[in-house]
């Protein structure tokens, strides 16, 4: 139930960061986000295409490529609820989902995915992000040490989130 709870926060964290993000005037944007010291600046971007744009034209294979890669994953997130154990797993998969389900609802309620802030940092600074690509990468990241390094599963992991999950 945890792991339902932290997808549902960060689907709706980043819906919510996409729609004020939405809702700002567009000559607001690009700006330093305040309290960062310019290390993260704020955009505005529409993204018709894949990632940087890649085969905008073809709105079609834009749209029903990402139903079908978060359909299968939120499907794996699913059937992995129901197992016991691979905590690194679920956490990795609560993450993608994510991630997601939440530019997929961009791109069908908008059209285009909505990308909003920017690292300020060597080849960074040329690539705006949202909170859903985030979750993306670090939870592929997780489930990569996952399979790289099966015997980290259950390290480091307090006792009692592992009593609840059973």
């Amino acid at each position: 139930m945890y792991f339902l709870g932290l997808m549902a926060g960060l689907f709706g964290l980043d819906i919510f960061l996409k729609g004020k993000t939405e809702a700002g005037r567009p000559e607001e944007y690009p700006r330093d986000l305040g309290g960062t010291s310019g290390r993260i600046r704020l955009y505005r971007n529409h993204n018709e295409g894949f990632c940087f744009g890649l085969l905008k034209q073809n709105k079609e294979l834009v749209k029903n490529v990402p139903l079908a890669f978060t359909s299968a994953v939120t499907g794996v997130f699913l059937w992995l609820l129901t197992r016991k154990g691979r905590f690194i797993d679920k956490l990795g998969f609560t993450f993608v989902t994510a991630g997601a389900l939440s530019n997929l609802f961009d791109r069908m309620k908008r059209g285009y995915v909505v990308d909003y802030f920017s690292f300020q940092f060597g080849w960074l600074k040329k690539v705006v992000f949202n909170i859903g690509d985030l979750c993306i990468f670090f939870g592929t990241f997780l489930l990569t040490v996952s399979e790289f390094f099966p015997g980290t599963e259950h390290k480091n992991i307090p006792e009692k989130v592992m009593e609840k999950e059973k």
